[in-house]
């Protein structure tokens, strides 16, 4: 390196190169977490956090989440902006529902997949082919599909719906299986069970990835490893993300860029799909109108939280998994959580101080104050605020994960064969 070029890079004013998220990094927070999670527990005598049931709850919730997480993730990679998730995830609740009623559950995650995939090849034709802009065409795709399933549901099962099951909702599907691994299960409970200082608090979350889990878990974990592996370690992937980074030069090295936006636009409406029927065959082993609850845009947002990266969004997908999972526990779970993160704002602050970050440090200081009071002036959480706190968690992760967002450089763009010419 010449002296020039040491001389910029040490400038006062060059900016600060922005350190990647390894894997080492990522396995110390989460040990942090963890000794965090265990100490409140101690203090508090309240460990339902780390629990087992609390980390099945968690995962059950995350499934749906991270396939439309997912979803989005392979149609933004191809340049392509999908907020039709939603809508997509609805008519693979409706489909699911409908081919585990009339099959079984097994053709009813097929059906899933399907349907979610014919919404997104409705919302490629719109953007690919017809060039309209990616927004408006997710919004009439989230318009369109819900009043298309609820009006078909209203019709296909009138006299279900007229005997007394309520408006929108069709009849039950069989159950898919759970499984729970013999042995290392109770093992882990009885140690889960002593209340010992992180022992216990690993314990219950090893406990809770083994006990009671649903085999479309297992699958939407292996979706999220093979497509980690599709796009990043395949020629096929290199050229999907290539349309999404820069179509035209994609184009100008022979790369069908139509073709792959529309392959990748499907393939997110199946994950959309598969989320969707999740909570139709396993949640809820039904259809019913507002199922999907946001889902959709959450999942978006995890994938976001995630730079657009498989890793991320899983670990995305499991936060927001965490804290939507917090409306089926004991309402103290939450009143715990506003100290365990009113301690981690303490913890930020300092770090904050340490990197000389003095506006950041004050901001976390003083949102860690407001969660003290809140906590010591309390003693639970209001049901409607516990309802809130996905949405509220959301809002927060994107305003702190704002800074080293890096989406691809054409997504959202609108592009025309020959344009580069």
């Amino acid at each position: 390196m010449s002296t020039a070029t040491a001389a910029r890079a040490k400038a006062p004013g060059a900016p600060a190169k922005k350190r990647k998220m390894t894997w080492p990094v990522v396995l110390l927070l989460i040990a942090g977490a963890l000794v965090l999670f265990s100490a409140v527990g101690l203090i508090t005598d309240n460990h339902s956090l780390t629990s087992s049931g609390q980390i099945t709850a968690a995962l059950s919730a995350a499934v749906p989440i991270g396939m439309a997480g997912l979803g989005g993730l392979w149609s933004e990679r191809a340049g392509v902006v999908n907020i039709g998730l939603e809508g997509m995830m609805v008519a693979g609740t409706f489909a699911g529902a409908w081919g585990g009623y009339l099959v079984n559950p097994w053709f009813g995650l097929v059906a899933g997949m399907i349907g979610g995939a014919l919404g997104g090849l409705l919302h490629a034709v719109i953007t690919v082919t017809f060039g309209v802009d990616h927004i408006v065409s997710g919004v009439g795709v989230n318009l369109l599909i819900p009043g298309i399933c609820a009006y078909v549901n209203r019709i296909y099962y009138k006299d279900y719906i007229s005997a007394g099951a309520g408006a929108n909702q069709s009849p039950p599907a069989d159950p898919l299986p759970y499984i729970t691994v013999p042995g290392l299960s109770s093992g882990l409970k009885d140690i889960e069970a002593h209340h010992w200082f992180l022992v216990s608090d690993v314990a219950g979350v090893l406990g809770g990835l083994v006990t009671n889990i649903s085999v479309v878990v297992l699958l939407a974990g292996a979706l999220i490893v093979v497509s980690y592996f599709a796009l990043w370690r395949t020629v096929f992937g290199l050229r999907l993300r290539s349309c999404g980074e820069n179509p035209t030069a994609a184009e100008s090295l022979g790369v069908n860029v139509y073709k792959y936006k529309y392959l990748a636009v499907i393939t997110s409406g199946a994950f959309a799909g598969l989320g969707g029927a999740y909570l139709s065959l396993v949640a809820a082993h039904f259809y019913k109108d507002g199922q999907t609850n946001g889902r959709g845009f959450i999942g978006l947002a995890a994938m976001i939280f995630g730079n657009w990266m498989p890793g991320g969004l899983a670990m995305g997908a499991g936060l927001f998994g965490f804290t939507d999972s917090l409306q089926l526990r004991d309402p103290e779970s939450v009143h715990v959580l506003i100290l365990v993160v009113a301690i981690a704002m303490v913890l930020l602050a300092a770090w904050h101080l340490y990197r000389r970050a003095f506006t950041s440090a004050v901001i976390s200081a003083v949102v860690s104050g407001g969660l003290f009071l809140w906590y010591f002036t309390t003693d639970e959480v209001q049901r409607p605020l516990i309802v809130a706190t996905p949405y509220v968690i959301t809002l927060v992760v994107l305003s702190l994960a704002s800074q080293r967002l890096r989406p691809p450089k054409a997504d959202g763009q609108i592009y025309r064969k020959g344009q580069g010419k």
